[in-house]
């Protein structure tokens, strides 16, 4: 199916990374989505905010990629359906997309709450990707024997999850939450914050992904942080543990200070190099046959 074009009804919007999004139907849902560059093909799944926005860490992959950037259902300018409700029908929603855009050999990369639905697409289906990459993603319970549990998002003031993504430096990316300013930035927060509630609220985990993740049939990267205050470093070392082959790169952060959750936000270039780095590797002669190949 063609993307549909932008509403002529689209309100002018002038904050810093604002960028108009395209829309296409996906089973009935008008789904806002960005794309820009020429490449391989690659689909990013963002995480619990940031949108709305075209990132500087989706620039530089723009540079050699074709990358495309949807919103999830309830999060920037998509809508959200009532019969969108779990993880699973997330997962069916972006099978849907897929095929709504005609992509079956394509690069996965997911972030936190993005990293959780990518990591499920690539359970439920394993040979539709070329490659998976996995930044600070969630989704996984860490037992306290292992590790001691993240922050419940769902308990924190803004100011608090802002300190905790950023580890305690959000004042140097207003530029990145700050976007109609009050009241509008603050509905379009509920509105998320409540969609993520339906995803994630009890369990804050999927208790059966431990189980599914060997069924990950894709050369997999997670990108981890040296100081995830929000989901802890464990899991994304849990992660790459149970997906097979999976390798871990943690990124560092600036001047010395430790990497945050938010490690494309402070590392765009560093987290983009690996990114552009494991897909080459997945497309090298030799690498795995793509899907279309083996159809």
């Amino acid at each position: 199916m063609p993307p549909a074009s932008p509403g002529a009804a689209s309100l002018e919007r002038m904050w810093a990374h604002y960028s108009e999004p395209s829309f296409i139907e996906v089973d009935g849902l008008r789904t806002a989505y960005r794309r820009k560059g020429v490449g391989e093909r690659l689909v990013y799944l963002h995480g619990g905010g940031l949108t709305r926005l075209w990132l500087p860490f989706l620039e530089e992959l723009a540079a050699d990629h074709d990358v495309i950037a949807p919103e999830h259902p309830g999060f920037g300018d998509t809508g959200s359906p009532e019969t969108l409700e779990d993880m699973h029908d997330y997962v069916l929603h972006y099978d849907a997309l897929l095929d709504a855009f005609g992509l079956n050999d394509v690069h996965l990369v997911g972030h936190s709450l993005g990293g959780w639905i990518a990591a499920e697409l690539a359970v439920f289906y394993p040979r539709r990707f070329r490659s998976l990459m996995l930044i600070t993603p969630a989704g996984l319970r860490v037992a306290d024997r292992i590790a001691p549990p993240g922050l419940d998002s769902f308990r924190l003031e803004p100011e608090e999850a802002l300190a905790a993504l950023l580890n305690g430096r959000s004042d140097r990316y207003t530029e990145f939450f700050e976007q109609e300013g009050f009241p509008g930035d603050v509905i379009q927060a509920f509105t998320e914050s409540t969609t993520r509630a339906k995803l994630s609220w009890n369990p804050r985990y999927d208790r059966k992904l431990d189980h599914r993740l060997p069924r990950v049939a894709t050369p997999t990267l997670v990108i981890g942080a040296e100081d995830d205050r929000l989901v802890t470093n464990a899991v994304a070392r849990r992660y790459a543990e149970l997906i097979p082959g999976a390798r871990l790169a943690v990124v560092a952060g600036a001047e010395g200070e430790p990497s945050s959750h938010l490690v494309q936000l402070e590392q765009p270039g560093d987290v983009a190099a690996l990114v552009a780095a494991h897909i080459a590797a997945s497309t090298a002669p030799g690498a795995r046959p793509s899907a279309e190949a083996n159809s």
